[in-house]
């Protein structure tokens, strides 16, 4: 069994408290083992940000708690009720791939490969192939029907993430792609690291002893690849993407057209013996076009399904857009050609855009139709290999409601574009539509997201505001959602569209829209963690504010947004320039209550660096600048509530430094007020940083009814993670008194 006072020991307990900061519970945990340093070791320490860092922390520590038992039994409290390594939960069912195609024909070399490269005895390296070609040549597909046809040899599971590497603009990030993996794993949201290589360590760490397949498809780069490998000996990576991956150490795996035969044999299949047989005409030219692709033998169905099509299809005419090369894009011209002419400008209008998914509504607002018209064309465009239907994330998407929260339907189905496909819509939308046309539509499609994202901000955080012409015509409706909950998960699931719809107002030259889409992103920030994701359209907010509105409120709020940000990716350099450029903002543009904010930003970093004494100053300074707003200011209404957290930041600092005197002063004045004014969830916090108070001074038996009284508020506001902390407070408590 380990020593618990080991170098190992305490190394594991300070790791795990630093990966664990994703929820609030965790940050708490933090914030408690920085104070647990400062008095073992007599002085500050800055919190550690990397393996090295944590390894030095540690050894400190280690040799601090060697000659004062009585910390070393503080240490021995902490570390039981410290919360360890994220795990995967047990109530989830095991992942499956997405369903294969009916008809798969050939392939058997490429299938070769893949079975002796997962069957092959474990030698150290890790399972890794990578099967490539063309586009529309069956490389998804293949990897997907092979994993469901070898589902028996994968008894821990089946993980599928799209990489979407069509382009660098499009690739997904690795942190972002194993919060996904972490989440088919049976990982609780709140639990995910916040850090990417916390989230690398929790995906081996979570592989480790499992037989399992991922099957990462549409990579774009090595470099995109390499973090979410493991050498777990039972774990087979299986990457797809259009070519070789310079970089990348994988069984390669090509995969060609389709003989001639084997083409004739999948459309046998697909229409069957005597449909074929009645195209004999026209089938050689089929199959020529085609040129070995599944995907363009699928999209010739209608065309043998009615020769008659092949003579009735329009010509392009010649000033129109260039048709590319390739048996997908020659396919794309068919399918255009005969489309209505609504559907048609559906199709060229929202290419203008890498959408990651789109639906109805946006559609409607965009090309200027019903919703239902829009879901009509967008069946129509699918049923024609011009879009491709998305499936819907079970914990990111509104499956059962929709957007506005009513009841969800066929307009709330999502779409997108093949890479190739998209290319020859974007073409026909020039030729066709115009500079101006396809300008307007982006124009249209960012405000529907605006004017959806506003809405759905103000409902998931009730009470808040935002600065902005969009968030002042909206502050007073009607909450279209039945709960935060709700309006949460809206913003999750259309959060890809409002990132690329920042990056279209910055490119249009739309601040007004770049500044308000980045505040409506911040409950994504606060209650769902999805900081690497969100980062570049933060950081696009800083750049339009810097070029266009520099020293504003506007400037101080985007900053903060970045500064906040960062922080919680223990960017913690970079979170301070930012918060300070907020602070220095927000004084120039004479705004004292956004000053103030954001002075109160740098003292909450302050305490996540365990610099408890600059933290203290902070909050000292936040107050000074509050007593500045003067009745009917702007701000007067919040300052209670203001003074009020400042007095629990105040306190927690307090406790860093080991006063917990003046600590227990300022927290039981923050707890009046929250409990005045019936603030149930903050009360509760305040209880609960008062019961930390009493546990470091060695007062158990004192904190546990504080324990209780908070366990019993945070049980009716149903907040899980902090009723976590507590049970573990509870049982720390337990453990001394024993």
């Amino acid at each position: 069994m380990l020593d618990p006072l080991s170098v190992a020991a305490i190394t594991a307990v300070v790791g795990a408290v630093g990966a664990g900061m994703g929820n609030e519970a965790g940050k708490w945990a933090w914030e408690s083992l920085g104070g647990l340093c400062r008095r073992a070791l007599g002085r500050e320490v800055t919190a550690p940000t990397s393996g090295a860092e944590v390894a030095a922390v540690a050894e400190q520590i280690h040799q601090a708690l060697r000659t004062d038992p009585a910390l070393a039994r503080a240490w021995e409290d902490f570390a039981r009720a410290a919360p360890g390594p994220a795990s995967v939960g047990t109530a989830r069912a095991v992942p499956t791939l997405p369903p294969s195609i009916r008809f798969f024909t050939d392939r058997e070399g490429p299938m070769r490969v893949l079975r002796r490269e997962a069957g092959r005895k474990p030698d150290g390296r890790p399972r890794v192939a990578l099967v490539h070609g063309p586009e529309g040549i069956g490389t998804s597909e293949l990897a997907v029907h092979w994993g469901c046809r070898e589902a028996a040899r994968y008894p821990g599971g089946q993980l599928y993430a799209d990489l979407r590497g069509a382009s660098s603009g499009t690739a997904v990030g690795s942190a972002e792609v194993l919060r996904s993996l972490l989440r088919q794993l049976g990982m609780d949201q709140e639990e995910i690291p916040p850090g990417a290589a916390d989230r690398r360590e929790a995906f081996r760490r979570c592989l480790t002893g499992r037989r399992v397949l991922v099957v990462l498809d549409h990579a774009y780069s090595a470099a995109q690849v390499r973090p979410l490998l493991t050498s777990a000996p039972e774990v087979f990576t299986v990457v797809v993407a259009r070519h070789l991956l310079p970089g990348l150490d994988a069984v390669p795996v090509p995969v060609g057209p389709l003989s001639e035969s084997d083409a004739r044999r999948l459309l046998t299949r697909l229409v069957g013996k005597e449909t074929l047989a009645g195209a004999r005409a026209v089938l050689p030219r089929v199959l020529e076009r085609c040129g070995g692709s599944p995907f363009a033998l699928r999209a010739a169905v209608p065309d043998l399904s009615d020769p008659h099509r092949l003579e009735e299809v329009p010509t392009m005419p010649e000033s129109g857009p260039p048709t590319g090369s390739g048996p997908v894009r020659a396919a794309a011209e068919r399918a255009y050609r005969m489309l209505e002419p609504t559907a048609a400008r559906v199709y060229r209008l929202m290419a203008q855009r890498e959408w990651p998914a789109f639906a109805a509504p946006v559609v409607a607002h965009t090309v200027g139709m019903s919703e239902g018209e829009a879901a009509r064309h967008l069946g129509e465009l699918a049923d024609r290999r011009l879009l491709e239907p998305v499936e819907a994330d079970p914990d990111t998407d509104p499956v059962t409601t929709g957007q506005d929260g009513k009841d969800g339907d066929g307009e709330r189905a999502r779409y997108r574009y093949r890479p190739s496909i998209r290319g020859h819509a974007v073409e026909a939308a020039f030729h066709e539509d115009g500079i101006a046309g396809c300008s307007a539509a982006v124009a249209g499609s960012v405000r529907w997201y605006l004017d959806f994202a506003v809405r759905a901000r103000l409902a998931a955080l009730p009470g808040s505001w935002g600065l902005g012409p969009r968030f002042e015509a909206s502050a007073r409706d009607a909450s279209p959602y039945g709960s935060e909950g709700e309006a949460l998960t809206a913003l999750r699931a259309e959060r890809g569209n409002l990132i690329e719809a920042v990056h279209a107002a910055e490119e249009f030259g739309d601040a007004d829209s770049v500044y308000q889409l980045c505040q409506a992103l911040w409950p994504l920030q606060l209650k769902a963690g999805h900081h690497d994701e969100l980062l570049p359209a933060l950081r696009a907010g800083v750049r339009v504010a810097e070029a266009r509105h520099p020293g504003s409120r506007m400037a101080g709020r985007m900053h903060s947004l970045l500064g906040l940000d960062l922080m919680e990716l223990r960017r913690y350099e970079e979170a301070e320039a930012e918060l300070s450029a907020a602070a220095e903002a927000e004084k120039d543009a004479g705004h004292a209550r956004g000053h103030a904010s954001a002075v109160e930003s740098l003292g909450l970093l302050r305490l996540r660096q365990w610099r408890f004494r600059e933290a203290y100053g902070c909050f000292d300074e936040a107050a000074g600048i509050l007593a500045g707003i003067g009745p009917g200011d702007e701000g007067e209404r919040d300052l209670p509530r203001a003074h009020a957290l400042l007095e629990r930041h105040r306190g927690r600092a307090l406790r860093g430094l080991g006063r917990f005197t003046e600590a227990r002063e300022r927290l039981e004045n923050a707890l009046r007020y929250f409990c005045g004014c019936g603030d149930a969830y903050n009360a509760a916090r305040s209880l609960t940083d008062l019961a930390e108070v009493a546990l470091d001074a060695g007062d158990a038996s004192g904190a546990l009814p504080l324990i209780d009284r908070a366990t019993e508020m945070l049980d009716e506001e149903k907040a899980a993670y902090h009723l976590i902390h507590l049970r573990s407070l509870r049982a720390r408590c337990v453990n001394s008194l024993d």
